[in-house]
């Protein structure tokens, strides 16, 4: 099952297990079990001395438990967790193990404090980039709090399960058997969920805090690279953002990332977030911004105020809240999201096996979809709006020689439709000839494009006719005191790269902007910072 090299690196984690374990199997003859034995058996031969394999039967086969000996202390997996969820099994080793986590103190505390009996189950794929992060958090908790118990369930196994529990995206998360979540959810997310006076201990303290120099809103590329300039400078720097990495945590491979031939979006986001904390920088993690308020005068502090109610102060504003997936607008799609329309092919492609499906978009994000779809599913019908796509040449080729796709130009999808439970078709008009036609089948995956995340900023700053704001060369906005960077502003060419020199951009003009400041203007903006 580990290679070589794969085994030698797991046996340099598996040194830190501080207590013993046991991997407690539950195993058919099917050949996957087989391939999970092989795997549990490979494991436990690194640290024999500290890990064991037993069997012992469970619902669910393959599928096995991590359970520290002699306790109740353990995370089950229900597949073989390769792929995107090896990491997943890595921490699990080590956290039933005795190794400490690193999640935040207070965090940790947190979960230890969680009051009520909590047994989770996520189903995942072993493609999608955004299921290790609940299944990590979720099998962190159940090694915290002997109230939490978590299984994470690979659902390309257990296709009948998933069918009856009609999961149609990963990942999805039932907490004592009722729907509890989709999607990417953090740690922080995940107890903020369950815990019901956290939102209000957060605003809490957002209040008590000084105004800042420079507070940058978003902490995806752009505003992680604007924060690191700005700290850099010496300046007094936070950085509130509802989740920090943005859209890079929802991008499957990057191999466009300049020095860097290959990586992901999630390992991509935390280097990001690492490489801002080594500064003194204030991280506000999972704080939406609802209203921007400037400052009256030149020089004077502007105000953030946070979906919470909280709000922040600062000398300076960089806006770098980026965007986010654009949606077509039908009728059917809202209600059927998550239940066969689908924003994420690498994420929930595996999932529709076998299947009929449609990719609508003929951009480079729209074709590859297609095209790893099509390696999946039955059959792919590509709708394009326009009378040709804009992919790349190469991707076309690539597109029009595989027998399984239908594509579909100058074609508007104008209907999303379903039995109430699950997509099950869509209409669309065809612009040359004005016919309405429908296409049967069970997934819809979106692909056009991006729309900025500034609707809170309509009517107080300039926006473009698009919704992006306007900036000048050197990230200036049509207010004094605030910059903006990345995928929200006008800068042509969304790629993380130019996000990130944006970014650095604002940092610097934002400082350029305050030790410019009068010392008429730095006095009045110090008596309101006192006041504040």
């Amino acid at each position: 099952m580990l290679d070589a090299n794969l085994k030698g690196q797991l046996k340099a984690y598996l040194a830190n297990i501080r207590q013993p374990i046991e991997l407690v199997a539950s195993l058919d003859d099917a050949p996957k079990s087989h391939e999970l034995a092989r795997l549990l058996e490979d494991i436990a031969a690194l640290a024999p001395e500290m890990i064991s394999v037993l069997r012992e039967g469970d619902k669910r086969s393959p599928s096995f438990m991590i359970r520290r000996v002699g306790t109740d202390i353990g995370v089950r997996f229900a597949g073989i967790p390769m792929g995107h969820e090896f990491t997943s099994l890595v921490l699990a080793l080590l956290q039933v193990g005795g190794h400490p986590s690193k999640a935040a103190q207070d965090l940790i505390e947190q979960v230890k404090g969680l009051d009520g009996d909590f047994h989770f189950e996520t189903y995942f794929s072993l493609s999608c980039q955004n299921c290790p992060d609940v299944v990590q958090a979720l099998n962190l908790m159940s090694v915290l709090n002997p109230r939490v118990s978590h299984v994470a369930i690979d659902g390309g196994l257990f296709p009948d399960e998933v069918a009856e529990r009609k999961v149609m995206a990963v990942p999805t998360i039932f907490l004592n058997g009722e729907p509890f979540g989709q999607g990417r959810m953090e740690l922080e997310q995940i107890v903020a969920k369950l815990d019901s006076g956290a939102v209000t201990r957060a605003a809490e303290k957002i209040a008590t805090k000084e105004p800042f120099e420079v507070l940058i809103v978003g902490g995806g590329p752009a505003g992680a690279a604007a924060a690191i300039y700005t700290a850099r400078k010496g300046i007094r720097t936070g950085v509130a953002a509802e989740r920090f990495g943005g859209q890079v945590l929802d991008t499957m491979g990057i191999e466009n990332f300049i020095s860097v031939s290959h990586t992901e979006g999630p390992k991509l986001a935390a280097q990001l977030e690492s490489h801002v904390r080594d500064y003194e920088v204030d991280i506000m993690n999972l704080q939406r911004a609802d209203t921007l308020i400037p400052a009256a005068r030149e020089g004077g502090l502007h105000e953030v105020v946070l979906e919470n109610g909280a709000s922040l102060k600062a000398k300076t504003v960089i806006l770098s809240t980026g965007a986010r997936w654009r949606q077509m607008g039908v009728p059917g799609e809202d209600q059927y999201r998550n239940k066969g329309v689908a924003y994420c092919p690498h994420c929930d492609g595996p999932l529709f096996k076998g299947k009929r499906v449609a990719v609508i978009g003929g951009g480079n994000s729209g074709v590859e979809a297609a095209i790893d779809l099509a390696g999946l599913v039955s059959h792919v019908t590509l709708i394009e709006f326009d009378s040709q796509m804009r992919a790349d040449a190469v991707l076309q080729r690539k597109l029009y020689s595989l027998p399984n796709v239908t594509v579909l130009l100058s074609a508007l999808t104008t209907e999303v439709h379903g039995d109430g439970e699950k997509v099950n078709g869509l209409s669309y008009r065809d612009r040359t000839t004005d016919e309405t036609h429908l296409v049967e089948l069970e997934g819809i995956f979106v692909q056009i494009g991006l729309v900025p995340n500034t609707e809170w900023l309509k009517d107080v700053i300039g926006l473009s006719p698009r919704g992006e704001i306007e900036v000048d060369q050197r990230g200036h906005t049509s207010i004094p005191g605030i910059f903006a960077a990345g995928d929200c502003t006008i800068v042509p060419f969304k790629q993380i790269v130019i996000a990130m020199g944006e970014g650095s951009k604002a940092g610097l003009s934002a400082f350029d902007y305050l030790i410019r400041l009068t010392p008429a203007q730095e006095a009045e903006a110090e008596r309101e910072s006192i006041a504040a």
